[in-house]
């Protein structure tokens, strides 16, 4: 169940957990797992709240993108970390402005909701002035208990998105994996690709990442690339086009030559192998991605 506001939430008591959620790393899933073993062990469902857009979005529009998952992707994988519904709420400045009472009486009025779950780095309510222990004495009053959920550590550090994001910017794709649990990916739109490749006997296909989501830093990738349901390797190269001036994400797909334009293909980037370089030849060009290929298929064999 997909929700969209505080209406039509799930009959019976309610044990809900709140938080942006994006990318739904490994902490996440730990907290919205800890809510539904206790929501089922009373009977009752679980249920995450997340935001959209992410409100860096809306308090600084032209900040660099930081997306680390679109919303179909952030609800499906809140589901699959046990949720039993999930309720979008609309991020605005109107939202942002609601005092932290307004925010958890519209939450306990929603529903039966006997405990909130949240991290503990959670802040709400107007200027973000509603900590742990006002939600506590707030949840005294409407009749909610409140939990925090233990950190999620790694190599001794919190696990957080702002993490994941570092390590992709450091394009270290490898360590973002591990505090996701799985490999970063994006899905993203098929385009006419770079001619050059297939004129070097390396076809690719430009995918058109959209606006918001963050991309690794730029580079030559080992990729996993489900296209039409099939999933294949490829070796994808990350970076500013000279032709355009635009930076885009070109793959060839070592198992399939052709992808169709307007197809939706999932890049799951696994291993960062080189920095983008200039050759002096074709020939040269032609033998480094020779080599990429292979690097690609001895790191994703």
């Amino acid at each position: 169940m997909v929700l969209h506001d505080f209406a039509g939430w799930p009959r019976g008591p309610l044990h809900v957990g709140i938080g942006v959620f994006d990318g739904v790393h490994v902490g996440h899933r730990s907290l919205v797992g800890e809510v539904a073993a206790r929501a089922h062990a009373a009977a009752g469902a679980a249920m995450a709240i997340t935001f959209d857009p992410l409100p860096i979005e809306v308090f600084a529009p032209g900040a660099p993108p930081s997306r680390l998952s679109d919303v179909t992707e952030r609800v499906a994988l809140l589901r699959d970390a046990g949720a039993d519904a999930v309720a979008v709420l609309r991020f605005t400045h109107e939202v942002a402005s609601w005092p932290p009472d307004e925010f958890a009486e519209r939450v306990a009025a929603a529903g039966e909701v006997r405990e909130v779950v949240v991290g503990e780095d959670f802040r709400f309510g107007h200027d973000r002035v509603g900590d742990l222990a006002m939600l506590a004495s707030l949840g005294r009053r409407l009749g909610f208990a409140v939990r925090v959920a233990a950190p999620v550590l790694r190599e001794g550090r919190m696990v957080s998105s702002t993490r994941i994001r570092n390590a992709l910017l450091a394009g270290d794709v490898a360590d973002a994996a591990a505090l996701l649990g799985r490999p970063y990916a994006v899905t993203a739109s098929v385009e006419r690709g770079d001619p050059h490749g297939r004129e070097l006997g390396y076809p690719t296909v430009s995918l058109l990442v959209p606006a918001r989501r963050l991309l690794p830093r730029d580079g030559i990738y080992a990729v996993w690339a489900t296209v039409g349901g099939r999933r294949v390797a490829a070796a994808a190269s990350l970076g500013i086009r000279s032709s355009s001036g635009e930076r885009r994400l070109e793959a060839h797909l070592l198992d399939r030559s052709v992808a169709s334009y307007g197809e939706h293909v999932r890049a799951e980037f696994v291993a960062w192998l080189r920095e983008e370089l200039r050759f002096a030849s074709a020939d040269e060009l032609a033998a480094q991605i020779a080599q990429d290929v292979e690097r690609t298929r001895a790191a994703l064999r």
